[in-house]
């Protein structure tokens, strides 16, 4: 299946103007949707099965149903555009490239829960993907889809950026919302959860930048068109963006169930010359690690889960044999040590103590112990903390660890990495 849905305008000239979308329908489906009632659209999102595309899955149409329906409090739509996952960078192509399609589906999402006010969090670092969404907000305002009367039906939505300072913590909602409100950027305790409470202490829903963009398409062709699309229970199309030792790295968009082996070797180009694959991280640096026999298989959500993995953000990784898997795990647990916000005790010293491990064993200083508590640690992690940072440092350990034991046992008994590089 060649069709695309969210990257149809990614080759025009101009994709991310306001002239561009009217031209190739934009809008349209808007304008439509907000002559219907919020459950109407809610219903068909269920249909679709349109789960996140942030990395948990979670049925979209399901969340979306968990606001309240008590209007007497404003409800808020806020937009993850943090993307700080190591390995994944596709929503920051479809916010530079097509932001009337995000804020189209923002539109229709806000009419849903009932929401009025809207913001797109958006990682200090992507200046340009901020530059567009803020023209495409002023193109929007002007021509009278956004602000105080939208289409002219009497509907209110307001959409503001706002942007982050890079921490990687604050792609995980709660923190994302103290962020937003000028607060210390830590995770909140859940219950209460922020379709209840949320930004401002008013209900908010939270959803990620593929997820809410492809809305518009949803309520366009309808939902079982697009549960077609995909797999029983996970329906679509899903942006993958291939990095590593491919010989074409870059932005993908294939059905959800898109066959994984296969996409890597045909439409990715295979490995480098000279290469062969070690390993392959399939959704994100916190997926747990798959070995080359264990990728032929669907890219879905349940699929991944079956093996031990999960789908996650989409950001493929893929490993080749002359790469150290104790100096790619080193590297990753130094990104988790950096990033913890350091709330939780089991977080806060455990991504510590796990990069002051792994580095000792990448110098060929480490011991057979070593690599035992590595994986107790890293174990202990899991499940004891407010937001899953430490899970995401944890799941790699432990897979790296269990499917790669022999090269951090060279490391010891060799007392140096087995790869011959330079230690440093």
């Amino acid at each position: 299946m060649t069709e695309k849905v969210l990257t149809t305008r990614f080759g025009l000239e101009n994709s991310h103007t306001l002239k561009v979308y009217e031209e190739t329908g934009g809008y349209q489906t808007a304008k439509k949707c907000l002559e219907m009632t919020p459950d109407e659209i809610i219903d068909e999102v269920k249909k679709a099965n349109l789960r996140g595309r942030g990395g948990a899955g979670f049925p979209a149409g399901v969340k979306w149903g968990f606001v309240p329906k008590d209007t007497s409090k404003d409800h808020f739509l806020v937009i993850n555009a943090d993307e700080g996952e190591p390995g994944t960078f596709k929503d920051r192509y479809l916010m530079r490239l097509d932001p009337h399609q995000l804020l189209e589906g923002m539109i229709i999402a806000s009419r849903a829960i009932r929401a009025e006010y809207a913001y797109i969090y958006v990682r200090g670092e992507m200046w340009l993907e901020k530059d567009r969404l803020d023209e495409a907000i002023a193109e929007a305002e002007q021509a009278g889809y956004l602000g105080e009367n939208l289409f002219g039906t009497g509907n209110k939505l307001k959409i503001r950026v706002a942007t982050g300072a890079g921490a990687y913590v604050c792609g995980e909602e709660t923190a994302l919302l103290n962020s937003l409100e000028g607060k210390r950027g830590e995770p909140r305790l859940k219950p209460p959860f922020p379709a209840v409470v949320g930004a401002f202490g008013q209900p908010t829903i939270i959803n990620n930048v593929e997820t809410i963009s492809n809305v518009p398409h949803i309520m366009q062709k309808g939902g079982e068109w697009f549960h077609q699309l995909g797999v029983d229970g996970d329906g679509g199309t899903r942006i993958i963006g291939i990095s590593g030792a491919v010989k074409k790295p870059g932005i993908y968009e294939l059905p959800v169930g898109f066959n994984t082996k296969s996409f890597i070797e045909d439409q990715a180009g295979g490995m480098l010359d000279g290469l062969s694959m070690k390993a392959l991280i399939p959704g994100g640096s916190s997926c747990p690690v798959l070995k080359p026999d264990e990728i032929d298989i669907p890219f879905s959500n349940d699929s991944l889960k079956s093996v031990g993995s999960m789908a996650g953000s989409g950001g493929m990784i893929v490993i080749s044999d002359k790469t150290c898997m104790v100096r790619a795990m080193e590297n990753l647990a130094h990104f988790y040590a950096h990033e913890s916000c350091g709330q939780c005790t089991p977080c806060r010293e455990g991504t510590h103590f796990l990069h002051l491990i792994i580095k000792r064993l990448e110098a060929g200083q480490g011991t057979m112990e070593d690599i035992d508590k590595l994986y107790r640690l890293a174990n202990n992690m899991e499940g004891a903390t407010i937001c899953p940072l430490a899970e995401a440092a944890a799941w790699p350990m432990k897979s790296f660890i269990t499917k790669f034991r022999d090269e951090f046992e060279a490391h010891v008994t060799l007392g140096r990495c087995p790869m011959n590089h330079a230690i440093g």
